[in-house]
């Protein structure tokens, strides 16, 4: 051995030692960061590392034609605790005022008891987490201020530790009401749209991103700017909240009642084409019915008899027919081609010699289809022409994802047989969306011009207009004047003397069309059993000068099917109900001079009952309390010849009395005095939880019950 050489191999020996050693040492310390403290160094980065930071803007609300809110963005929040912020006094704090802490989270989320909650926060401290959740469910903005006003809580973020994750949630506050119109985002909302409203005008909904990023200014860390987020336009559609809740009900019930596959009803104005109630309504696996699919833009069916009233259009138009024209139905059987047209009453031995209109009343498919092959069945496609300068085919382009487009066979295409043409002037072997057929029937209404129906009156920015969508022409005469003239006297007289009877109403006059319509089952041909038909009936109200016209269409899985009966009373109730939403009374008129109405006052702030009252020139004191902005609490004493206020002071030390109040103004009394405020129902408070008088304790939560 060299001298020496076994001091060097120690050295060595102790020298890779000491090496393996930091190499252990640093392993694992990057296997502690990456895997126990990754939150806690994930924090960090957050916290002082962020560039070009996407900030998604606010999505556009949808508005209603009468102003109301169909669907809006509204912010949601996930609650976390940070049990590392605040240091020791922090955690003091939390410790003792936990049990105040669980009781209060308690009251807010009552589906996790005190002790869940309780057990939830320990495990947290315990682990150190910087990220804890509290609470396992998004939960809305008030929700939220409720919890940052529990003890600690209150002190904000970096003291209690308390911070929260938030999310933009769409929000529909008349529920499921037009949600196919409307349409759904996905649950992330980032993904866009997946339907409707909402997919059509998704990019001027959505908005634009803004982009920041974090920089270090006078040694703190703020949130720089780069590019602001532009928030997105509102939509104002032509639906009217009430009307679509009248289709809605009246559709519903008659599906219900007939235990019905799916139905439709649309209510769209004359005059400019703005579609008013859009329901479709389907059965889904629980027996109940909800909206599924737009069916009134993407349903190709067989419109049945409805489609008549084109056919017939097309006979007075090219001067074949007159409406006394007489056709001899015989006794309800007629041989096509070797196939049987049958009317319904066949086997009671039909109608026999009937004129146009007659033909029209009792929706003979006898008298149509012997019109239509008489005059067209050596030349099909000169009524095929006859249909197209009417514009029932020509698509609309509503810019609704899903939409199809009326299929109407040309005698030139490959399936168009002999027996094709008298079958399709009754409403077979032709496929019609129905917002289709009922723009054809506006379109008779309005005097010939057929508008473009539309689902959209404005985009708005900031509660201003930025873009209109004004009525657009698709035909501005369908038909001659004389053609239209003979035509709304027919459609008036199959209400008023025809099969059509049930879609009428005693209060105005009704024009329309009834359709009854087996159900092709494709390969297997017409369900000749009857065991599946669709029932109809397009219409306007009132005949005289029609302001809506409205299609009801229901498929069932039964007979006896009645277009006139079953889809026509449901356009009645709905009619009638649109009619009375739109009758105005002067209340000139119904005031009698000598008389003096008094107004159900209630009690609150006296400061704006006085000026309401001053106002409407009502006798009693109101001229005794003075204007300010600071309120006046009281209560009125009215009669039927005056109103009297007297005010009444809140003592600082008990519980106000809120009977009698409105929602407004009781929250704000007792917030004002310390006191946490539920609310149940709607109208004037009629229950305290806590009576009036009594001590009051700041913090206490005290319920309110609501009744009109």
């Amino acid at each position: 051995m060299i001298p020496g050489q076994k001091n060097i191999m120690l050295r060595y020996t102790f020298i890779v030692v000491i090496m393996l050693t930091l190499a252990i040492c640093i392993i694992a310390k990057a296997a502690i960061i990456m895997f126990r403290d990754k939150g806690y160094w994930q924090d960090v980065a957050d916290r002082f590392i962020k560039e070009n930071v996407v900030v998604h803007p606010t999505r556009g609300n949808i508005i209603s034609a009468d102003g109301k809110l169909m669907a809006s963005s509204l912010p949601e929040y996930r609650i976390y605790m940070d049990f590392q912020a605040g240091g020791i006094e922090k955690d003091t704090m939390l410790m003792n005022h936990l049990t105040e802490i669980c009781e209060g989270l308690h009251e807010i989320f009552p589906d996790r008891s005190v002790q869940e909650f309780r057990k939830q926060i320990l495990n947290g401290r315990k682990q150190k987490s910087r990220h804890w959740p509290l609470y396992p469910k998004r939960i809305s903005y008030i929700e939220y201020k409720e919890v940052k006003r529990l003890p600690l809580f209150e002190k904000g973020k970096n003291k209690s530790g308390l911070h929260a994750e938030t999310f933009n949630q769409r929000k529909k506050p008349f529920g499921s009401l037009a949600m196919r119109t409307l349409g759904d985002m996905y649950s992330d909302m980032s993904l866009g749209a997946k339907n409707g409203l909402e997919l059509t005008f998704d990019s001027v909904l959505r908005g634009q991103d803004g982009i920041t990023h974090r920089q270090k200014v006078m040694n703190k860390y703020l949130n720089i700017v780069d590019k602001p987020a532009v928030d997105g336009c509102d939509v104002i559609t032509t639906i009217d909240v009430d009307m679509q809740d009248i289709a809605e009900k009246a559709l519903v019930d008659q599906l219900e009642n007939l235990k019905a596959i799916w139905g439709v009803a649309l209510v769209m104005e004359v005059a400019t084409g703005d579609v008013k109630a859009c329901v479709n309504m389907q059965k889904a696996g629980d027996g109940k019915y909800y909206e599924m699919k737009n069916l009134a833009v993407s349903n190709l069916m067989e419109p049945g008899s409805t489609f008549k009233t084109a056919s017939i259009m097309v006979a007075l138009e090219d001067g074949y027919v007159t409406p006394d024209y007489v056709v001899d139905t015989k006794n309800g059987m007629v041989n096509m081609h070797g196939s049987w047209m049958k009317d319904w009453n066949w086997h009671r031995g039909g109608y026999g010699a009937i004129d146009v209109t007659r033909i029209m009343e009792v929706s003979s498919n006898v008298g149509v289809s012997s019109i239509i092959e008489k005059f067209y069945g050596d030349d099909p496609q000169r009524f095929v022409n006859g249909l197209r300068r009417m514009s029932i085919d020509k698509p609309l382009d509503l810019g609704i994802v899903g939409e199809a487009s009326p299929r109407i066979l040309d005698p030139k295409q490959r399936y168009f047989a002999k027996t094709t043409l008298p079958w399709m002037s009754i409403g077979y072997e032709t496929q019609i969306p129905p917002i289709y057929l009922l723009n054809f029937y506006n379109a008779i209404a309005n005097d010939g011009v057929m508008v473009k129906p539309k689902f959209v009156k404005a985009i708005s920015k900031n509660g201003n207009i930025i873009q209109e969508f004004p009525t657009e022409v698709v035909n501005p005469k369908i038909c001659s004047d004389k053609t239209l003239s003979q035509i709304h006297t027919i459609l008036e007289k199959v209400v008023s003397e025809g099969l059509a009877k049930p879609a009428g109403s005693k209060q105005f006059s009704v024009s329309g069309k009834t359709g009854t319509a087996l159900i092709s089952q494709g390969k297997g041909g017409y369900n000749v059993g009857g065991k599946t038909y669709m029932v109809s009936f397009c219409g306007y109200f009132p005949s005289e000068k029609p302001k809506y016209s409205c299609l009801v269409q229901i498929q069932i899985p039964h007979g006896p099917a009645s277009g006139g009966l079953q889809a026509g009373s449901v356009f009645s109730k709905i009619a009638e109900r649109v009619y009375a939403k739109h009758l105005y009374r002067d209340l000139a008129h119904a005031k009698d001079s000598t008389s003096v109405l008094v107004p159900d006052v209630k009690n609150g702030d006296l400061v704006e009952t006085a000026y309401v009252l001053r106002t409407l020139n009502v006798p009693g004191n109101s001229n005794t309390v003075p204007y300010g902005h600071n309120p006046l609490w009281g209560k009125a004493e009215c009669t039927t010849t005056h109103a009297d206020l007297k005010q009444v002071k809140p003592n600082k030390h008990t519980v106000p009395n809120v009977h009698n109040m409105g929602a407004k103004d009781a929250v704000y009394l007792l917030e004002s005095q310390g006191l946490k405020v539920r609310l149940n129902g709607i109208g004037k408070v009629k229950e305290q939880s806590i009576a009036a008088g009594s001590t009051l304790h700041k913090g206490q939560t005290i319920t309110l019950t609501l009744k009109n």
